[in-house]
């Protein structure tokens, strides 16, 4: 299984057609991104811990409706996936075995809406089992590309790994009719980086990338991204597999990581 990186940008994506991201999610299946997953793990920014955790469910997941000030038909939306308590403790046992040594399970918490909102549309049926684990937003870049790399044993086992974020993302600076250049620069930086393989610069973004703290003041929305780039693995091929912006300074770059083949 190849691993992913999601933009999920907004949570309007829930319901707004005109946002390009949404009909990129949608034709997920009909693109053929990758095979169908047995189970599902999501790394999202909403999700922030101080030690890795996971979310053990048995049952249905409960919709988090983690956003306020939306319109109400939002709140209404369900993604009922079933819980992946198996895929969880699997999770653990991975990290476990690597550096992380303390892992918490979570046995109440459903799915944010960084997991739920990119998968109601990429496997709307709701049938595919799903699991979240959380970022440390006070730990760094390589951290979250160890955790991916503990991880990597599951793509072989049919789970498919997706960090869902946002390739940029400043709350503070949103709105306008065009793309200012410090989210231009750093959006730019990180296609390229990725593209030419230069993980180990995307692991330091904090010091490598233009407009660094700019575009992430608060790392949760791309570290994400460093799990799903680590359980690819370092000699990986990246592939920009969706871009577009909103909301003036949105990216929704969202990434395909194909491991190497010996």
């Amino acid at each position: 299984m190849d691993t992913f990186y999601i933009s999920h940008g907004s949570p309007t994506l829930s319901i707004d057609e005109s946002i390009p991201a949404r009909h990129f999610l949608k034709a997920w299946q009909e693109k053929g991104y990758c095979q169908r997953p047995k189970a599902i793990l999501v790394i999202s920014g909403h999700w922030d811990t101080a030690v890795p955790s996971v979310n053990v469910i048995t049952g249905l997941n409960e919709t988090i409706h983690d956003f306020y000030g939306f319109p109400k038909d939002m709140y209404k939306l369900k993604y009922p996936a079933p819980g992946a308590p198996e895929l969880a403790k699997r999770v653990k046992e991975l990290l476990m075995a690597s550096e992380f040594k303390h892992v918490d399970e979570d046995r109440k918490r459903g799915l944010d809406h960084g997991a739920w909102v990119p998968l109601m549309l990429m496997y709307p049926e709701a049938d595919i089992p799903v699991c979240q684990l959380s970022i440390q937003s006070d730990r760094d870049g390589t951290y979250h590309y160890k955790l991916g790399k503990a991880l990597a044993p599951l793509k072989e086992e049919g789970v498919l790994i997706m960090g869902s974020g946002s390739a940029t993302h400043n709350l503070r600076n949103i709105g306008g009719s065009s793309v200012p250049s410090w989210a231009m620069n750093f959006d730019t930086w990180l296609k390229d980086a990725l593209l030419e393989g230069r993980y180990e610069d995307v692991n330091h973004w904090d010091e490598k990338a233009p407009s660094a703290k700019m575009a992430h003041p608060w790392p949760d929305h791309f570290y994400p991204l460093h799990v799903a780039m680590g359980a690819a693995g370092e000699n990986s091929k990246a592939k920009n597999v969706h871009h577009s912006w909103d909301m003036g300074t949105l990216s929704y770059a969202s990434y395909q990581f194909t491991t190497a083949t010996s």
